[in-house]
C-alpha cells in the first residue's frame, strides 16, 4: 500500500481492504483503550499517529508533533511503532516477555512491530507498553535526548 493521503482516521480505515481494516481497527482500539491522557490521535506521516499535540509541546526539532506511537498498513505487512521502547530497554524486555507469554512470535525493529494480522500480536503486551509512559515522562525522555 502506498503512503496514505487520508486526512482522517476514518478515511484511512476506509481505504483498507476488509482484512487489513479489521486488524488495524482492532489494534487501534487496544491503543485507544490504553493511551495515557494528553496524547491525541491524528493522521500524520501517512499513518494513524498518537502524538503530543503542538499546543502542549511546540519545541520539536521538526516543528511536527512528537510521535508516541503509530499504526500503519504497509505494502507487505502492518506496523505499530512504539517510540517509548526505543528509549527503554526495560519496556523492550517487557514487550518481548509479553509476546513469549502469549506464545506469539515478535517481529520487530528498533521501535516497529510488524504483523500481518492482529491475531499475530500479543495485544495485552501492546496495551501495557502503550499505557507505560505518561505524556510528561515521554517529554522528559525527549528533552534528555536533545541535550
Amino acid at each position: 500500500m502506498a503512503q496514505s493521503t487520508a486526512e482522517t482516521v476514518l478515511q484511512y480505515l476506509e481505504e483498507l481492504d476488509q482484512n487489513r481494516r479489521e486488524s488495524i481497527a482492532t489494534v487501534r482500539n487496544v491503543i485507544l483503550d490504553n493511551l495515557p491522557d494528553g496524547y491525541q490521535e491524528a493522521m500524520n506521516w501517512g499513518m494513524i499517529s498518537y502524538e503530543v499535540p503542538l499546543t502542549i509541546f511546540p519545541e520539536t526539532y521538526n516543528k511536527k508533533p512528537l510521535l508516541y506511537c503509530a499504526l500503519a498498513a504497509q505494502k507487505q505487512y502492518n506496523s505499530i511503532y512504539l517510540m517509548n521502547i526505543y528509549s527503554s530497554k526495560r519496556l523492550e524486555r517487557a514487550l518481548k516477555k509479553g509476546f513469549a507469554r502469549a506464545g506469539k512470535k515478535l517481529t520487530m525493529g528498533k521501535s516497529c512491530v510488524r504483523f500481518r494480522n492482529h491475531k499475530d500480536l500479543a495485544l495485552d503486551a501492546i496495551g501495557e507498553i502503550v499505557a507505560a509512559t505518561s505524556l510528561q515522562a515521554f517529554l522528559e525522555i525527549y528533552r534528555a535526548s536533545r541535550k
